[in-house]
């Protein structure tokens, strides 16, 4: 496989990758240096890379299971949420009230399982459909459904639970 041809397979997930993995790590500079790793597997792994079924799949998994070699050797377990789509014509005081929302939720999601932060952040940042998601973590669709589910039950009832009582 040319280099070019590798790269019309990398070049749309490659921020996919990058997201996870900054995800996962949270440092910018540990997400971008995990991301160069497994695209330099990837690479050298590029004359099988055509024979996956679904290679974006299979690119974010080698992501996944880099960052978790790397969490395994650092032993940082510090996660936190990946947002940027926020409309940036509010106002300053929605801004900063959606910020303060985003720092909460931040501070929510980290407080989850590992597993189900990991498909918080594929399937509700991401937009992976439930099949991508059971592939990259290896596990049933029922199973992330009802990770999921748990994921979103802890965010919604910690958020109701800040603001009908405005705990901060």
């Amino acid at each position: 496989m040319k280099e070019t041809a590798f790269l019309k397979i990398i070049d749309p997930v490659k921020d996919k990758m990058y997201r996870l993995a900054l995800r996962m790590l949270t440092s910018k500079e540990a997400a971008e240096d995990a991301t160069q790793e497994v695209i330099l597997k990837l690479w050298s792994r590029k004359e099988n890379i055509k024979h996956y079924a679904n290679t974006e799949a299979f690119a974010m998994t080698v992501t996944k299971n880099y960052c978790l070699d790397q969490l395994k050797l650092k032993q940082n377990n510090h996660l936190r949420i990946v947002h940027q789509n926020y409309d940036s014509n509010t106002s300053l005081q929605k801004e900063v009230e959606l910020n303060d929302e985003m720092e909460w939720l931040s501070k929510i999601v980290d407080g989850l399982p590992e597993q189900q932060k990991m498909i918080f952040q594929l399937r509700d940042v991401e937009q992976y459909d439930y099949e991508e998601i059971a592939e990259i973590m290896e596990m049933n669709p029922t199973a992330i459904r009802v990770a999921l589910s748990r994921a979103r039950k802890t965010i919604r009832e910690s958020l109701i639970k800040k603001h009908n009582y405005g705990i901060r």
